[in-house]
C-alpha cells in the first residue's frame, strides 16, 4: 500500500503541537530552525528529542553539538517564521547566551542539552539531547501549530488530563491499572 504524501502530511496537521526554536553556536554564530517535532522521552535521567528534515542547514548543525530549545509564546508568531526560513525584515532576536547554548529571550521555557543519541528518522534525524539547564517564564500561552498555520489556545475544555496517572506532576502514589474493589460497609 503506498502512501500519498499530501495526505499524509495532511493527517499529520490534525495534530496540534508547540512550536519551538533550536538553536546551536558555532564559531559564535548562532543557528536557529523553528521545529514543532520536539518531545519529551525520559525523565530519568532528563531526556528531550527535536526531529529535523536531514536536507536542512540546522541537521547539520547539531550534529554532535550541544544545542538548546526555546518553547515559543503567542507572540513570537514572527520569530517561528524569521527561523522556518521566512525572514522578517524587522524583527530583533533577543539571545540569552548560555555556557552550553544560547536560548531565545521571553521563551515561556528553554532547555539546554548536551547530545544524548542521534537516530535515523527518514528523510529526517531524530536528535536527543540530555537536558543540562532549564528555565520556565509562565504566564503568556504557547504558541500552536495546527493544519499548517499558528494558533492560539482558546477556552479550557475539560478537567485534568493527568490525573490518576504517572505523569501527573503531583504524582506521588503509583496508581494501578486494575485497582482492587474496596468493601463497602454500612
Amino acid at each position: 500500500m503506498s502512501i500519498d504524501d499530501h495526505e499524509f502530511r495532511s493527517c499529520l496537521g490534525q495534530f496540534a503541537t508547540g512550536v519551538t526554536v533550536v538553536s546551536c553556536s558555532i564559531g559564535g554564530t548562532i543557528h536557529g530552525a523553528t521545529v514543532s517535532a520536539f518531545m519529551s522521552v525520559s525523565l530519568d535521567p532528563p531526556l528531550i528529542a527535536v526531529s529535523l528534515d536531514r536536507r536542512s542547514r540546522a541537521c547539520r548543525f547539531l550534529e554532535h553539538r550541544p544545542f538548546a530549545v526555546s518553547v515559543l509564546s503567542c507572540c513570537a508568531h514572527d520569530t517561528a517564521l524569521h527561523f522556518a526560513g521566512r525572514p522578517q525584515a524587522d524583527i530583533s532576536i533577543g539571545w540569552v547566551p548560555g555556557r552550553i547554548a544560547p536560548t531565545v529571550r521571553g521563551a515561556l521555557a528553554s532547555f539546554t542539552c548536551l547530545p544524548w543519541a542521534t537516530y535515523d528518522g527518514g528523510d529526517h534525524v531524530l536528535y536527543i539531547g540530555e537536558v543540562q539547564t532549564m528555565t520556565r517564564q509562565p504566564g503568556d500561552s504557547p504558541l500552536l501549530f495546527h493544519q499548517g498555520a499558528f494558533h492560539r489556545i482558546g477556552a479550557h475544555v475539560a478537567g485534568m488530563p493527568w490525573h490518576i496517572t504517572l505523569d501527573s506532576p503531583t504524582a506521588g502514589t503509583i496508581w494501578h491499572a486494575n485497582p482492587q474493589p474496596t468493601k463497602e460497609t454500612s
